[in-house]
């Protein structure tokens, strides 16, 4: 496990397929992230708005690209992560049913829990499965991609600044480009353009509480310029990039080690 930051109640805990953040929300603007999010109340209750209907409570479950807004009584908030191509389709639904069901502060306390555990850095590295027993008491089932699209999924997270294209996965791959994107979408139930767009913005979180220059961020992890960076990290967090890095720095970030070893092969 890599940690990146300082010492801190805030923190974001890193894999390839979760995250687990405590941290500040910023102001309550509509957000469309490509993942799904469980979102906690650490005191006080939350408030979820989607399609301008308001709801109130101490746990929520957002579905990917689904359209909402998310406000807290208490400034931190601990948000879970769970990214959609990692999970046979229908886990996620299912999983959100129990977590909003009988059980939901059963689970509310689980992942308080985690919070807890994180805080006092009591763990080594993590894998999925035990990253998903700590937050919700189950290591939930897993997705096998086709080699060909895993291929293309690890190209994509190289972040290497070179554009990765469908036509050069699907040369990779040994097929025509409308069979690669019909394969990929196929395999991961998400297509290939809002797949790459996701994970170009998810990767900045790698580097919130840095102190960079944001057009050459945008520039190295694939954006073609300042104002694409800038329209796509608002549609998917809604917030502007620099509110997120001024709302970070006090925030300690730890990376899985599957995390550090795809970094260090871009």
């Amino acid at each position: 496990m890599e940690y990146n930051g300082r010492e801190s109640d805030h923190l974001m805990l890193i894999t390839p397929e979760r995250v687990f953040y405590a941290g500040l929300l910023g102001r309550p603007r509509k957000r469309t992230p490509g993942c799904c999010h469980v979102y906690v109340a650490v005191k006080g209750n939350l408030h979820l708005t989607i399609d301008d209907v308001l709801a109130t409570g101490e746990l929520f479950v957002t579905l990917p690209n689904q359209r909402h807004s998310i406000a807290s009584d208490y400034r931190t908030v601990i948000s879970v992560t769970l990214e959609p191509e990692s999970m046979p389709d229908g886990v996620i639904e299912a999983l959100a049913a129990r977590l909003t069901g009988p059980d939901q502060a059963a689970y509310a306390r689980k992942i308080l829990a985690a919070y807890a555990l994180l805080r006092q850095r009591r763990y080594g590295d993590i894998t999925t499965a035990e990253f998903d027993e700590m937050c919700f008491g189950e290591a939930l089932p897993r997705r096998v991609l086709d080699p060909r699209v895993m291929r293309a999924v690890a190209r994509i997270q190289r972040f290497s600044g070179e554009p990765v294209t469908a036509d050069t996965c699907a040369a990779e791959a040994g097929l025509s480009a409308s069979r690669f994107l019909h394969l990929f979408k196929e395999e991961t139930g998400i297509s290939f353009r809002s797949f790459r767009a996701w994970k170009r913005a998810r990767h900045l979180l790698h580097f919130a509480n840095q102190d960079l220059n944001l057009a050459h961020l945008a520039q190295d992890i694939g954006y073609p310029d300042s104002t694409h960076f800038s329209h796509s990290i608002r549609r998917f967090y809604g917030l502007k990039p620099r509110a997120i890095f001024v709302g970070s720095r006090d925030l300690a970030i730890y990376r899985s080690t599957e995390t550090v070893r795809m970094a260090e092969a871009s």
